[in-house]
């Protein structure tokens, strides 16, 4: 199968580069700088050197390929309605060039848009608007393509999608940006919120399965651990670096963890027994504390 990849030298894109090469499949990858080219390169895959905003040259690789993962998406949170809505469009350029061709497209989107409702399933729709919750934008657009006769299937990723390699955007390396800059490492109250976990290998692993497959069943959730709680993650970073661990209240919260504030008090754990169950996916990765612990956050 000749899949076309967006962000295929990111860090979910080029795990799923990989694992579809590993697997025989054929990968068109788009990337938009030098650095990119030459790591997409050294994995044998096809090139396309562009931006994924470009609409038209998105268009054109759908068409030119069997079936399209959609990873690519700007993290930078200064920018987060702005980059959401890009995300939109991307998703409703794909969907329209591939729809009623039976292709699959695997778009992305969070767990942490299901927070605060107990252990959320893949039956759970997000009940929020984007105009309330910017990162719904994706579902929002895969809804309305899906209507007009694609073939979509959404992965939610959880708050942690973790391997050696997440040292930059990756909710982890923030939380330990923030310990290292107060001299301290914090959790919420008494830590009981639960951030849901997986290996970046296994999420890799799902994407490649989807497109495989092509299940009746449409979302799926990357989730190896239903809900780790904050106040392990927070003591393992704390044990790491040696300094002190310490619960925050009220405004502490806002002082010490800033913009990241909402995600240090997300509470979403998530089920991923339907995904498990349909797909036969099995997590094998270690997990979210032997991550932080062993594989070079710290």
């Amino acid at each position: 199968m000749r899949v076309f990849v967006t962000g295929a030298s990111g860090y979910m894109g080029s795990a799923i580069v990989k694992e579809l090469l590993a697997a025989g499949h054929q990968v068109l990858g788009l990337v938009r700088s030098n650095q990119g080219t030459e790591q997409l390169r050294e994995t044998g895959a096809e090139i396309l050197l562009g931006d994924v905003n470009d609409l038209e040259i998105i268009r054109q690789a759908a068409t030119r390929s069997e079936a399209v993962i959609h990873t690519a998406f700007n993290h930078d949170f200064s920018k987060f309605k702005a980059s959401c809505e890009a995300d939109r469009l991307v998703i409703q350029a794909l969907g329209e060039a591939i729809a009623g061709s039976g292709k699959p497209l695997v778009i992305t989107s969070v767990l942490a848009l299901l927070r605060d409702s107990g252990l959320t399933t893949e039956d759970d729709v997000i009940s929020v608007i984007s105009d309330v919750a910017p990162r719904a934008a994706s579902e929002e657009a895969a809804a309305i393509v899906s209507a007009l006769g694609a073939n979509v299937y959404t992965v939610r990723l959880p708050l942690s999608v973790h391997s050696e390699g997440d040292h930059s955007s990756g909710f982890v390396p923030m939380v330990i940006g923030i310990t290292r800059e107060k001299g301290e490492s914090a959790y919420v109250v008494e830590g009981n919120n639960r951030w849901p976990a997986v290996h970046r290998s296994d999420a890799a692993a799902l994407y490649r399965m989807i497109v495989e497959q092509q299940p009746s069943q449409k979302v799926f959730h990357a989730v190896a651990e239903e809900g780790v709680p904050f106040r392990e993650i927070a003591e393992a970073i704390a044990n790491g670096l040696h300094l002190p661990l310490v619960s925050k209240t009220g405004d502490e919260v806002a002082a010490h963890f800033g913009w990241f504030a909402h995600f240090a008090s997300v509470d979403c754990p998530s089920s991923s027994e339907k995904t498990r169950d349909v797909l036969g996916w099995v997590a094998k990765g270690t997990g979210l504390i032997a991550d932080i612990t062993y594989a070079g956050y710290l």
